[in-house]
């Protein structure tokens, strides 16, 4: 099953345009935020916001306390850490 994992954004990509790095658990990757920020100043405004990662795009933005819940739901389930290490894969 695919899902996608919440993760929040700490800076903007230098090296490519349109992505971010964004902290999923921990792990720190480079994501296509195209799809939620199309321009520079709506990308600069997401840095410390929280957006739902899948397959190395943002899919959409979640505010912080459903990311947390979210987190911790998949922890429960015991889904995070195989996720994290698809997230990881890519």
């Amino acid at each position: 099953m695919c899902i996608g994992i919440p993760g929040q954004i700490v800076a903007l990509d230098e090296t490519q345009a349109g992505t971010a790095w964004v902290d999923v658990c921990g792990v720190r990757r480079s994501v296509n935020i195209m799809l939620v920020a199309a321009d520079e100043p709506s990308r600069l405004a997401l840095i410390g916001h929280w957006v739902l990662v899948h397959v190395g795009f943002a899919m959409s933005r979640l505010d912080e306390d459903e990311a947390l819940e979210t987190l911790q739901l998949l922890q429960e389930m015991g889904e995070v850490e195989s996720d994290v290490r698809r997230f990881l894969a890519q």
